[in-house]
């Protein structure tokens, strides 16, 4: 028996703190992406466009588990995104978060589409681990 399914390639960790806004106008997440990162001391950002108004946010500060999911809990309240809301019961059923890194179906893979202020710790973390995982997706 063969298997129809793809796989999903994702960055998955604990310590960065990740959002994943669906069905949200850029100029939104923006907004919440500078929100949260002045609020929460978490230096820069980066957007990166997964599909037609789908877009993951990724800090720059590292932060322990706990202050993720409570940072992350707080942007779904305040948002009212359902999306928001369900990503981060997800987030917090598996431990770590999570975002696709990778094509899935016919989506191809996210595209940073934005950038804010300092890149250097986290961020840097993710964009090395992102390269590596499409270096990866080029021999499949």
């Amino acid at each position: 028996m063969t298997s129809n399914h793809n796989p999903l390639l994702g960055f998955t960790d604990d310590e960065t703190v990740m959002l994943d806004f669906d069905d949200t106008h850029f100029r939104d997440v923006r907004y919440w992406a500078r929100r949260v990162a002045h609020f929460f001391d978490l230096g820069g950002f980066l957007i990166l466009k997964s599909s037609e108004n789908n877009y993951h946010v990724v800090f720059n500060r590292r932060v322990d588990w706990s202050e993720n999911m409570s940072i992350v809990a707080w942007v779904s309240l305040y948002s009212n995104k359902e999306g928001m809301r369900k990503w981060f019961l997800m987030q917090c059923i598996k431990g770590a978060s999570t975002l696709r890194v990778g094509p899935k179906g016919c989506k191809s893979s996210p595209r940073i589409v934005y950038r804010e202020d300092e890149q250097d710790e986290q961020i840097m973390g993710f964009l090395e681990k992102r390269k590596n995982i499409k270096n990866c997706i080029k021999y499949f």
